[in-house]
């Protein structure tokens, strides 16, 4: 996993020109979810590997625990409620 170069916590990993990962963005955002940094798996292939099918990905950077889209507000909400 890339770790966030922001000193986010939070990552969510998107690809290039992706509706589901723009609408994730927003999910996020309807959350007030604290800071995250969107890393994009375009062109690493380890992360193509691991993410290519299933983005966007919400990945705590803390613990690894990881959100596969399709999610909503209410399960970002839950998820940031076991950090």
């Amino acid at each position: 996993m890339t770790e966030p170069r922001t000193g986010a916590t939070l990552v969510l990993y998107v690809t290039d020109d992706c509706g589901l990962c723009d609408r994730a963005v927003d999910v996020l955002a309807q959350v007030r979810a604290p800071d995250f940094e969107c890393i994009g798996i375009d062109g690493d292939r380890g992360l193509e590997a691991r993410y290519g099918v299933r983005v966007p990905v919400l990945v705590d950077a803390v613990d690894g625990r990881e959100l596969g889209w399709p999610f909503d507000a209410a399960a970002v909400a839950s998820f940031l409620a076991l950090r």
